[in-house]
């Protein structure tokens, strides 16, 4: 076994996977086809940031979004990991964020581009305190939710997910080898918005863990 903590993979795990698209209802509201096969993109361990702590405003955008997600925390690596033995793979989970400078992201889809600028800044993956895999017996049906400024704009269940954790881990893990430490983020529920400097975001697995976030701009 690692002497490594699971419970602060953000200190050392090295790699965050963001599957987009991942709801039938959140694809349809940003005018995607929804997918045949996984979207993925990453975001640099440099993304992460914890309660207590600002998300920042990047300078180069003026519509931020949030998209509240279920991580999926790897305990055990692999290269074209089985579907069946999956879920043996899971260390754990965490509650996430995936910030979208959605202004950036449009025109580099609009040019063909790909969404670094537009996904992977610094602070662009608020995560909760790691929730070990005991907590979540079904990860496949839980309810995620999150707020802005009390307001309640995201409400949605990971059993609406196109493509299952056992799959995502399976199809991942054929292209790009899971280590102990890596972050998959499994897609976002409907209901994505902007936020402003100073917004406070909430954001909760019901009868799990919640966190709470300020935004803030780079000073």
């Amino acid at each position: 076994m690692s002497a490594r903590n699971i419970a602060r993979f953000w200190e050392w795990g090295r790699k965050i996977i963001c599957v987009g698209r991942n709801y039938a209802d959140h694809a349809i509201e940003l005018k995607n086809a929804i997918p045949s096969e996984p979207v993925l993109f990453l975001k640099p361990p440099s993304a992460y940031v914890r309660e207590g702590s600002p998300i920042l405003l990047p300078f180069y955008t003026s519509n931020l979004h949030h998209e509240v997600e279920l991580g999926v925390v790897i305990g055990k690596g692999g290269t074209a990991i089985p579907q069946s033995s999956a879920m043996e793979h899971v260390a754990g989970y965490v509650l996430c964020l995936d910030m979208t400078a959605r202004d950036i992201q449009d025109e580099c889809k609009s040019k063909g581009l790909p969404w670094t600028l537009a996904k992977a800044f610094n602070t662009s993956c608020p995560i909760s305190d790691f929730i070990p895999k005991e907590k979540i017996p079904n990860p496949g049906s839980i309810n995620l939710w999150l707020k802005v400024n009390d307001i309640v704009k995201q409400n949605g269940s990971t059993s609406q997910i196109i493509f299952s954790i056992p799959y995502l881990i399976n199809y991942i893990s054929e292209i790009i080898s899971l280590e102990e430490g890596d972050l998959i983020l499994t897609g976002t529920p409907k209901g994505v918005s902007s936020v402003q400097e100073q917004d406070e975001l909430q954001a909760g697995i019901d009868g799990i863990v919640t966190m709470t976030f300020k935004v803030d701009r780079k000073s």
